[in-house]
């Protein structure tokens, strides 16, 4: 069942599930949605008076989850166009030329190719190749950090997605966007340690922040960069 309530200026949808449970549990995913389980027959009254008093929690949880959420940026991948590279920005230059390659140089991105109409895909490319070597190159010392917690993960994988910076699988994988690799490194390892810190905690809990703030004490820092860097 889907509803909402209204709180102040925010509309706050949910998904209410009764099941046999003794207890009302509020739970805010990372996709924003928010989950409410209910024992059976619980008044609707009930329900949405409790969803008013965690209001402000739900909003501050979904806003700490927003800052995990890639911004979409259209590129027309043209020449004189801005491209970012670990937090630094590139102007595009497009060569025609019988070789193909992609490099930086000085404060361009220059691209050789003898089809431009390619561009995207050798500019993507160079992302992706870039990304696996710098995420790897960053958490190695990352994961020695947090062998003292008797955890390491499974694996790490580059993947895109949609909605999330990135993710850490019940089984200790460790998935991270490849468009990371457009913010500073403090951004990525950022998001690098909250992930690590999944492996010790699981929920957003208060012992997840502190942990968090341990291994990373300013990682709001670079949280409030990631948002306002990839607007």
């Amino acid at each position: 069942m889907s509803s909402y309530i209204q709180f102040g200026s925010k509309q706050i949808e949910y998904q209410l599930k009764y099941s046999e449970r003794k207890t009302l549990g509020i739970t805010v995913n990372p996709d924003l949605s928010v989950l409410i389980k209910a024992p059976l027959n619980t008044p609707i009254q009930k329900i949405e008076e409790k969803l008013l008093n965690k209001a402000s929690w739900i909003i501050k949880q979904q806003s700490f989850f927003l800052s995990f959420f890639p911004k979409s940026l259209p590129k027309k991948y043209v020449s004189g166009e801005t491209h970012l590279y670990l937090g630094r920005q590139y102007r595009l230059k497009i060569e025609k030329s019988k070789e193909t390659s992609v490099k930086l140089k000085g404060k361009y991105l220059i691209v050789k190719t003898p089809d431009k109409g390619k561009t995207e895909k050798l500019v993507k490319g160079w992302y992706l190749k870039n990304a696996k070597t710098k995420f790897h190159e960053y958490t190695e010392p990352l994961i020695e950090q947090f062998r003292k917690y008797n955890v390491e993960p499974e694996s790490l994988v580059i993947r895109d997605m949609p909605t999330r910076w990135g993710s850490c699988t019940p089984k200790g994988k460790i998935i991270l966007n490849p468009e990371l690799i457009k913010a500073p490194r403090g951004c990525i390892e950022y998001v690098i340690i909250h992930e690590l810190c999944h492996l010790v905690h699981h929920d957003h809990t208060k012992r997840f922040i502190d942990l968090q703030t341990k291994e990373m004490p300013n990682w709001e820092r670079w949280k409030t960069k990631l948002e306002d860097l990839l607007k």
